[in-house]
């Protein structure tokens, strides 16, 4: 990664500093450069930093404010606040703090630059002592590519652009990927894809990626492709239709972890499932109260066509249950009951194996990238209930949307499967170090390492 780069004799020191850690610091150095940094007002806040110079008026150091050294934000803001050139930490970091600031001076390094040029490349910095590379570039990298996805407007990242992103990661990691595309989704039994999109102009289509790593258990995952969702005939308001193009969220996800499983070699037989479809309005939109069939032979009443995320992830969890998998992990932008409940920034974890929902929320406190288990209330599955088919894809309560959600997604799922669903805004609202506005990875390394943990208690 061009912003990591190995060490040279030229880079900056930057001496991260928490405040007591300041005090400490500045009784060791000469009364000239103390008096310096008193006369700027640097007080190690995290998040601040401060500019030494040399005697020449150059760049000798750089103070960063930090809470702690285990946080992959304390000096995401670096690349782009500081002048461009290269530097390195002259602090000695155990190697999970050494490969969480080198993933955030990655994360912070990222810019979104289809459209526009960046106004200046971000500083540089030399690789930290005992971070493992390999693991920070993947982890950044698949960060990157979930950003890139969501960020992209839907004029560009519809359904073909979409499943020609996983034709691309498949080609990259020789894995094989078929495209079911239009009323071949009828012929094959994905009845629920093709009614969401088969009101637009660009054709629904299920992106099916399949690799083996030589045997393994099956795993596999599946992401709400949501190319544009207009909410179809019960069209969302302007203002709730203008981040849509973020409806593929699930799907970047469900994509940058089968790229970061393959890129590490993980031994399981992986599949990735993408619906891709753009939920638009037209003379040949479903409507309120049809009853559409599914994969898995249930009816589904249309309670509402704003909740269309649940049927195309209906037809992709039913086909999952064709390789027998011993888990399941599926990725979805799915209601706003969740960012109710949790807010924008935490996504929520539904799962019907607790070990499972606890190795996963576990995982995510541990690398900062956090999820919060909520609850499938049984007593609420009566809601779905409808008189004129097996279920009703949204009740008419209004209430616990994100449960709902996900006890409709759960009769879809195979029999006795490990299942796991996340429920993500994808999204930053507000720009933060190492974290702009825009689309954003949210639980995707909690999701990994969950993976790389479950992985190594069957081999123990």
């Amino acid at each position: 990664m061009q912003h990591l780069v190995e060490r040279t004799d030229a880079a900056v020191p930057i001496t991260p500093l928490t405040a007591d850690g300041l005090a400490r610091w500045l009784e060791t150095q000469d009364e000239a450069l103390a008096g310096w940094v008193r006369a700027t007002g640097f007080t190690a806040k995290p998040g601040a930093h401060a500019l030494i110079p040399d005697a020449s008026g150059g760049l000798a150091r750089v103070l960063a404010g930090v809470q702690r050294l285990d946080d992959p934000w304390a000096l995401a803001g670096l690349p782009t606040a500081l002048p461009q050139g290269t530097y390195r930490l002259d602090t000695d970091l155990e190697a999970t703090s050494a490969e969480l600031l080198a993933l955030g001076w990655a994360l912070g390094s990222y810019a979104f630059t289809r459209y526009v040029a960046r106004q200046r490349e971000p500083a540089a910095l030399v690789w930290p002592a005992r971070a493992d590379r390999a693991a920070v570039t993947r982890a950044a990298e698949a960060t990157a590519l979930v950003r890139d996805l969501i960020n992209t407007p839907a004029n560009d990242m519809g359904p073909a652009a979409l499943a020609d992103a996983v034709r691309r990661e498949g080609k990259r990691h020789g894995a094989r990927v078929e495209v079911i595309e239009g009323d071949k989704l009828l012929r094959r039994n994905y009845p629920a894809i093709h009614a969401v999109g088969r009101a637009a102009a660009h054709a629904p289509r299920l992106a099916d990626l399949r690799w083996n790593a030589g045997g393994g258990p099956q795993v596999t995952l599946v992401g709400k492709g949501v190319c544009f969702d207009t909410g179809g005939l019960d069209l969302k308001p302007a203002n709730n239709m203008k981040l849509m193009k973020k409806d593929m969220g699930g799907a970047a996800h469900a994509l940058a972890l089968a790229r970061m499983i393959m890129d590490a070699g993980l031994p399981v037989s992986l599949r990735l499932l993408v619906p891709c479809v753009e939920n638009s309005v037209s003379a040949d939109a479903f409507r309120p109260q049809d009853v559409l069939q599914t994969r898995k032979g249930l009816t589904v009443e249309v309670g509402n066509t704003d909740a269309e995320g649940r049927l195309v992830l209906a037809d992709a969890l039913a086909e999952a249950a064709a390789d027998s998998p011993e888990l399941v992990l599926d990725f979805a932008t799915l209601t706003g009951a969740a960012r109710a409940a949790l807010g924008p920034d935490v996504p929520a974890l539904f799962s019907n194996d607790d070990a499972l929902a606890r190795r996963i929320q576990y995982a995510g406190e541990r690398v900062h990238d956090r999820v919060w288990q909520m609850p499938l209330v049984e007593d609420y599955r009566s809601w779905l209930k409808s008189e004129v088919a097996d279920l009703v894809n949204v009740p008419d309560s209004g209430f616990a949307g994100a449960i709902t959600a996900a006890l409709f997604l759960q009769r879809f799922v195979p029999e006795g499967t490990a299942w796991a669903h996340l429920d993500q805004m994808a999204w930053n609202t507000s720009p933060g170090p190492g974290r702009p506005k825009g689309g954003e990875a949210m639980g995707l390394r909690a999701a990994y390492t969950a993976l790389t943990d479950w992985l190594a208690s069957r081999s123990a």
